[in-house]
């Protein structure tokens, strides 16, 4: 519930670090792996073929590679691979459980060989129950129960996969009826306790002006990216299996927004072309009565809509569209969609007649471009009579360059919720916090990306380079809380030697005393490389500190600023450098607040007489030290502050200034001294400190220049 309130953006070329901050590298592996090694090549298109004589409907069997040419856009394409598989010579399977959707393993201990699936039916039962209805449910089961008990022959193995609240793998590929008979009937009962409700023909009505319609769009959205998602994460689950793999989806409809999801159908279509998945949509609300008045589902119609024709239209409409998205899905993928019709055997029939006896072609594109456009097949055979079912085509696989604005957000979107770290720009972070007030902390997040990883391009007499910035901040109970996106235009003159310093980048959040967490994605928008990182960061409750102290910030220079935040003293912005390397000739700049310091009490004389203190005086003494090993090499004069000043707020800002010229190059660690004298309390927090030489004189110069987003 609580919102990032305030967020400022700067961006700043700071000096040269001499941490380099490297992309990590995999650990290598020199053993040897046992077991069965599966090698694939990313840029193989296989494709299935049947062939049928074209009078009786007969598959026809013994053809060889020679006897087939493939075409790719109209242009001929060398066959690399070809195969033939049939149900007819499956051989019998001892596994209970297939290693495959969920990667289980057997009850003997071992999941079946990839090369032991071959000519066995692959068959995924997936179950979107946040689309239906409580009775279409019950129906999809019951076909499915009829199927398992009756049709399912000793090559059919069958996984079960549903999606609720969660995308979950409840049966792994088996050929155990019971077993699958048992699992598939947990579904039935299901009231669409999900994200969405279960739809059907009359769910649209067209309303008058006079009545209030919610507009749903956004929501509806959300939920059809959810289940192309799905689809999309059950194909990539699959690609390690060779075999043609048959989906079939039941589903009370998937309607799309104009182009809103067009990104995510088009992800989800890719997915299943690349793991060798068919789909075949099963529309399980079958044959609808669409009325213009609408059933007891949906509220008495308003106006002129039951009487003109705009509310069956509109109903139509909505149907049609909810059927479109199901269609797409099959045709792009080899399947069949299955609408309209009360019985649901068809489906099964279907999907074992297509995959009974096939040939797998595969051949290598002689079009290298990855431009993630749509590209024809064409299957001929040199054998008369002959009739052919295969997919017509594919989406090329598509590089950054070629990629659209949704799949750019998508890509983002999917690092920063991914586990793994991005690691091919190297990107650092570091955040601070000073308090507001009881409960409330302002917290300045920067992170820096060495500008040698961002690859400037020329544009005039500029170096133009544009960097996307994602990140959010997450609670203890797993919420976002804080969210930032930005798209941040450099444009830098040559003199300023981009290359050789940091791009640093800052932001900030509002948030309440607690424990956070904090993930940052870095893009650079030339070749789509990406960096991550992750920390975590604890706001104290200070009501019951003895000193109240804030972070202690460490800067190298300060910006001009007209800003209100912590950070800016007297109109300038303290830019924090958060690697702590200096160069001689620099300043250490620090910045620090205590909060509600404790007041002087009035002492008596000698005489009795008692001393005069200003009203509200604090006596507030800190200074730094510079430690080298177990040497003090350097000390700051005692700062004394006796009043506060930060307005508004409780506290006093501590600022020192030291300069760099006379210390020698190397490590130190820093001892802040914080003593609350008046309240007898302290605090003695150390940082370490790296000075480096002067930057030579044909180098980057020692003020570095702000840059301001485009």
């Amino acid at each position: 519930m609580f919102k990032q309130i305030q967020r400022s953006v700067a961006m700043c070329l700071a000096l040269a670090m001499a941490v380099s901050l490297q992309a990590q590298q995999p650990a290598s592996n020199n053993g040897q792996d046992s077991g069965y090694v599966l090698k694939t090549e990313s840029d193989l298109v296989l494709t299935n073929v049947v062939v049928r004589d074209a009078k009786t409907g007969e598959l026809i069997r013994g053809l060889k590679q020679g006897d087939f040419t493939i075409l790719e856009n109209g242009k001929p394409q060398q066959i690399s691979s070809f195969d033939f598989e049939s149900v007819d010579m499956a051989q019998p399977l001892n596994e209970a459980t297939i290693s495959g959707l969920a990667a289980t393993q057997s009850k003997a201990g071992g999941g079946a060989r990839p090369e032991d699936l071959r000519n066995h039916r692959l068959i995924v039962f997936f179950f979107d129950l946040t689309s239906m209805q409580p009775e279409d449910l019950d129906r999809s089961v019951t076909a499915a129960k009829d199927f398992l008990s009756k049709k399912l022959q000793p090559a059919d193995l069958v996984a079960l996969v549903s999606l609720d609240t969660s995308l979950k793998v409840d049966q792994d590929f088996t050929s155990d009826k019971d077993l699958l008979i048992g699992k598939i009937g947990m579904y039935n009962g299901t009231e669409g306790d999900a994200f969405a409700q279960g739809a059907n023909a009359n769910s649209n009505q067209v309303e008058d002006a006079s009545g209030y319609t919610p507009d749903e769009s956004e929501y509806n959205d959300i939920n059809t990216d959810r289940e192309l998602y799905a689809l999309r994460a059950i194909s990539k689950s699959l690609e390690k299996i060779n075999q043609k793999k048959s989906l079939l989806y039941f589903s009370g409809g998937l309607s799309r927004d104009g182009i809103e999801n067009q990104a995510s159908l088009r992800s989800a279509i890719n997915a299943a072309v690349r793991a060798n998945l068919s789909i075949y949509s099963l529309d399980t609300r079958g044959l609808q009565a669409i009325s213009p008045l609408g059933d007891a589902s949906t509220a008495s119609l308003r106006g002129t809509g039951s009487f003109n024709g705009g509310a069956i239209q509109n109903n139509f409409n909505s149907n049609f569209a909810s059927q479109e998205t199901l269609t797409t899905l099959s045709a792009d993928t080899g399947g069949k969609a299955f609408l309209d019709s009360n019985d649901f055997s068809p489906a099964f029939a279907q999907i074992q007649r297509d995959t009974s006896a096939y040939y797998v072609i595969g051949f290598h594109p002689s079009n290298p471009a990855k431009d993630g456009r749509y590209r024809k097949l064409q299957v001929k055979v040199n054998r008369a009579g002959a009739k052919l079912e295969y997919r017509p085509g594919y989406y090329a696989p598509a590089d950054y360059q070629h990629s659209g604005k949704e799949d750019r957000e998508r890509q983002l979107e999917e690092e920063l919720a991914s586990g793994l770290p991005a690691t091919d720009v190297a990107l650092y972070l570091d955040a601070y916090y000073f308090r507001l007030d009881e409960n409330r902390f302002y917290v300045p997040v920067s992170l820096i990306v060495p500008g040698s990883q961002i690859p400037f391009v020329k544009g005039g007499d500029r170096d133009k380079a544009t960097l996307d910035v994602i990140g959010e901040v997450i609670d203890e109970a797993k919420r976002p809380i804080g969210h930032v996106r930005e798209t941040v235009k450099l444009a830098v003159n040559e003199e300023q030697q981009a290359r050789q310093k940091n791009i640093q980048y800052s932001t900030s959040f509002n948030l309440p005393p607690g424990k956070y967490h904090l993930k940052f994605v870095v893009r650079e928008n030339q070749s789509g490389h990406m960096g991550s990182f992750e920390a975590d960061i604890t706001l104290p409750d200070m009501r019951k500190a003895p000193l109240k102290l804030s972070s202690i910030l460490l800067a190298s220079m300060r910006v001009p600023s007209k800003g209100t935040s912590p950070l800016v003293r007297e109109g300038q912005q303290y830019v924090p450098n958060i690697s702590h390397v200096f160069r001689q000739g620099q300043h250490l700049y620090l910045l620090y607040e205590v909060y509600s310091p404790a007041k002087v009490k009035a002492v008596a004389d000698s005489t009795g007489a008692a001393q005069k203190t200003a009203k509200g005086s604090i006596n507030l003494i800190s200074n730094l030290e510079l430690i080298q090993g177990s040497t003090k090499v350097f000390e700051t004069p005692v700062v004394q502050a006796t009043a506060l000043n930060v307005a508004g707020r409780d506290a006093v800002a501590v600022e020192l200034d030291v300069p760099l010229d006379n210390l020698k190059p190397g490590t130190y660690i820093g001892q802040l001294n914080v003593v609350d004298d008046a309240g007898g309390s302290f605090a003695f927090p150390r940082f370490a400190v790296l000075v480096k030489e002067p930057q030579p004189a044909d180098g980057a110069s020692a003020g570095a220049a702000a840059i301001a987003p485009k």
